[in-house]
């Protein structure tokens, strides 16, 4: 092939793959350059061969618009992948021999190519968009676009939320009042009554032969669809009106010739307006009929056999239309498998190539940790000795510590990140704490200060310095403290961000503390220990040692949760207070007692105590409408409840530098209350602070409700948290009651995944967390399963590089590229 027109599309395709794979590489796209490419590149090989592999490159080219980000990459891979060999084997016309021989060369590597390898590139009909389709024009594929559904392979994946069965019908005469139902009946008449409020009523009355039932439906349209001597399958529930039985708004469904819809279990599908289920039903049973079973299957067939789980098409098939409960089961166990599986080699790609980096050994003997612990005012909690042993002998390895520590508010986790810098300390390294506010950082300078006051370097004996470098800290004062930090004179460096810009060079930073507010995902922690390394000058071999990480959280989680959002880390739990310490009195109320609830603020204020109010928006908003909400609601408790105090708000259009002051002027006495429609900064120590009233509870979760509750209880005082909630769900009431029942933040924790899901886990529907089709995040059989395979596969084939491998690595790759940013 010519060089101009082989370096011309090699240097585009760098060009597409630096700028994010958006078409934009070459004016009018890649598949309009392909026609000019195809004249070239047929001009200049020779052979048929070589010939093949030019159309499998504009073929690629041409349907690289109709592809998914992801897809995208790996198309890019694959084409320049081509070129190398097709440069490598030669091919230009007028080589002579060599031009033979180069397509001797090329047909022999396509005849060696392991056969479980897909070709090159492929583009499926399943990328093409959906008016490719029988029976879909613009109209319907404008509406099916609502729901996210733009390409033919999109409705593979647009799995049912839940089922129908009507393959299990009862007869009229044995239908039990309380019970859930499927019969099939013929409409025998409709009655359309108009109610109080110019409601409509209807009452179609059904017969099977056996017996007969009226259903009624408040449905002001549902005589339109609902025509009498037609048979239709109800599914609903049984209940009672007059000592005679009902089915009250039931589902139908007309029954049918097509056993799509008819004498089955029947998938049913989120659906959008103006869409039917019988409609994208059938559309969806054309795509899985045609391509379930040629879709490739990126689990090795030796783990399904293992497994036995059915292969990936035939899963497809029966969640959408299962045989029978049992196949469904099975079909729906392997997709949440293949979900968990993709997440696991992830997680673990992303641990074993942070332990292939070098790290500085970090040994501490028992003399010099007693030191430490000497000087500590309590004796460390079995719970705090267990944890430190897990990190003492994590730091004494030549590869990066990569630990998650979390615990409740008050269980002691400073104190065990204060022994793993002395650790750093003693080997003549220096360690770093990053927190995500400035008050935070100088709350931990304060505290590890007074922690490391009375210990003197074990190599220098001089004391313990300890700097706080912040955005505040400027001028000649930032300058001086630079330059302590790269000649070694800080030990410790407590800081925010700050800490890890390009102007901060340690000598030789060995440790790394993360107090994790703000949940940093895998791709942060990546970039944080990659900086890390960047932070320290070369040893005497030239090599940038990688400090060893302690992420901190005070939001308890549970293990299944961990193990996805930590997949990448160890984790360990401080899941025990330390002795003596008064539980916080927690009591739910009824939004009418809340002048009680004032009356005791009051008494509380009055003998030098402090109070939060927390307003009831479920998370930080910077809506106009909200703020302004809370701030009639701040004026309304300034000026009428509490009149003869002092009256403080934080809310969420606030800058970080204004909320800083307020929380200080909190801190220091200045506000006897605070209303905060903000989440209050987690981790800030008001020890005065004695009392929390949060409004509205039910719309907040356990996790969230549990750290607002820590916010007091810092001092010696007994404290309160008083929850003002009228609950119009069972769930909601449970919420509030597991509140009052426990104060331990691992078991809120396995109710609040258990209840809401991992998607509103910390609160919001936040990117920390994957979407996941079928898998559950408190499924822990499942989990644990996913990950031990997984971690067997990267034992076999770390790169997964293996042909056996290829599909399943390519997945991992998109999935990844697409929907897990842990963040």
């Amino acid at each position: 092939m010519k060089s101009s027109a082989f370096t011309r599309l090699r240097k585009i395709l760098d060009l597409e793959a630096q700028r994010g794979y958006r078409n934009d590489a070459v004016v009018g796209g890649l598949e309009r350059y392909a026609e000019q490419w195809q004249r070239e590149a047929d001009q200049a090989v020779s052979g048929r061969a070589h010939s093949e592999r030019v159309n499998q490159i504009v073929e690629a080219l041409m349907g690289y618009p109709l592809l998914p980000a992801g897809a995208r990459r790996s198309t890019i891979r694959n084409i320049q992948e081509s070129l190398r060999r097709l440069e490598k084997v030669g091919g230009q016309k007028g080589g002579g021999a060599r031009g033979r021989s180069g397509e001797e060369a090329l047909a022999r590597e396509s005849e060696q190519r392991p056969r479980s390898r897909p070709p090159t590139f492929t583009i499926s009909p399943l990328a093409a968009p959906l008016t490719s389709l029988s029976g879909i024009g613009p109209k319907l594929a404008s509406t099916l676009a609502r729901l996210d559904l733009h390409e033919v392979g999109d409705l593979l994946w647009h799995l049912p939320y839940r089922y129908q069965d009507y393959s299990n019908l009862q007869p009229i005469k044995d239908l039990r009042i309380g019970e859930e139902v499927t019969i099939r009946a013929t409409v025998w008449g409709l009655r359309v009554r108009r109610i109080k409020g110019n409601r409509k009523l209807t009452t179609a009355v059904l017969i099977d032969g056996t017996g007969r039932i009226n259903a009624t439906f408040w449905n002001p349209y549902i005589d339109k669809v609902l025509l009498p001597e037609r048979t239709y399958f109800f599914s609903g529930k049984v209940g009672g009106y007059m000592g005679k039985r009902v089915l009250e708004s039931p589902e139908f469904e007309a029954v049918s010739d097509d056993p799509t819809h008819t004498a089955r279990i029947v998938p049913i599908y989120p659906l959008t307006e103006g869409l039917s289920s019988r409609v994208l039903r059938k559309h969806i049973r054309q795509v899985v009929d045609t391509w379930a079973e040629k879709l490739p299957d990126p689990l090795p067939a030796d783990l399904r056999q293992r497994l036995d789980y059915p292969d990936l098409g035939a899963a497809l098939q029966q969640v959408h239309f299962p045989d029978d409960v049992a196949a469904l089961d099975r079909a729906r166990k392997r997709l949440a498998f293949d979900e968990l599986l993709v997440i696991q080699l992830g997680v673990l790609g992303q641990r074993r190539a942070w332990q292939s980096k070098p790290a500085q050994p970090l040994l501490i003997s028992d003399a010099q940790l007693q030191s430490f612990l000497d000087t500590q005012p309590f004796t460390l909690t079995r719970a705090q000795q267990r944890v430190l042993t897990d990190i003492r002998r994590d730091l004494t390895r030549d590869y990066p510590m990569t630990r998650l520590l979390q615990g409740d508010v008050g269980s002691g986790k400073t104190v065990i990140a204060a022994a793993a810098m002395w650790a750093a300390v003693c080997n003549g390294a220096q360690a770093a704490l990053m927190a995500p506010t400035e008050i935070l950082a100088e709350q931990h300078y304060r505290k590890l200060r007074a922690q490391f006051a009375q210990l003197t370097h074990p190599l220098s004996g001089w004391p313990l310095r300890v700097d706080l470098l912040t955005g505040s800290v400027t001028g000649k004062k930032r300058e001086a403290l630079l330059q302590a930090l790269a000649s070694g004179d800080t030990d410790i460096l407590i800081g925010t961000h700050a800490l890890i810009q390009e102007s901060v060079q340690f000598h030789d930073l060995a440790l790394i503390v993360v107090d994790e507010q703000h949940r940093f995902g895998v791709d942060q922690r990546s970039a944080l220990r990659e900086k890390g390394a960047e932070l320290n000058l070369p040893d005497s071999a030239g090599v940038n040692k990688t400090p060893h990480t302690l992420v901190m959280s005070a939001t308890p989680i549970p293990r299944t949760l961990a193990l996805t959002i930590y997949g990448d880390m160890d984790v360990s739990a401080i899941d025990e207070l330390p002795p003596g310490r008064q539980p916080i009195k927690t009591y739910w109320v009824k939004p009418e007692m809340r002048q009680r609830v004032y009356k005791f603020i009051e008494k509380q204020v009055a003998e030098g105590r402090q109070a939060f109010v927390i307003y009831p928006l479920v998370e930080e908003s910077d809506r106009l409408e909200d703020v302004g909400a809370a701030i009639a609601e701040h004026r309304r408790l300034d000026t009428q409840v509490f009149p003869d105090l002092t009256v403080g708000l934080l809310h969420g259009r606030l800058t970080g530098k204004q909320k800083d002051a307020i929380m200080r002027a909190f801190a220091a006495g200045e506000y006897d209350i605070l209303v905060s429609t903000a989440v209050v900064e987690v981790g800030i120590d008001v020890p005065n602070a004695s009392l929390i009233l949060i409004e509205n509870a039910e719309r907040f979760g356990l996790a969230q409700l549990h750290q607002f509750r820590g916010r007091v209880g810092r001092g010696p005082h007994q404290s309160y948290c008083i929850l003002v909630s009228d609950p119009n769900s069972d769930q909601g009431a449970e919420r509030m009651r597991a509140m009052e029942r426990t104060q331990d933040g691992f078991e809120l924790a396995e109710v609040d995944l258990r209840m809401r899901g991992p998607g509103e886990f910390f609160g919001s529907r936040q990117s920390g967390l994957p979407d996941l089709k079928l898998a559950r995040m408190s499924d822990a059989r499942l989990l644990e399963l996913a990950r031990r395979e997984a971690e067997s596969l990267l034992d076999a084939d770390p790169d997964l590089s293996q042909p056996d491998h290829h599909l399943l690595s390519q997945r991992m790759t998109e999935y990844w590229s697409q929907e897990l940013d842990l963040s």
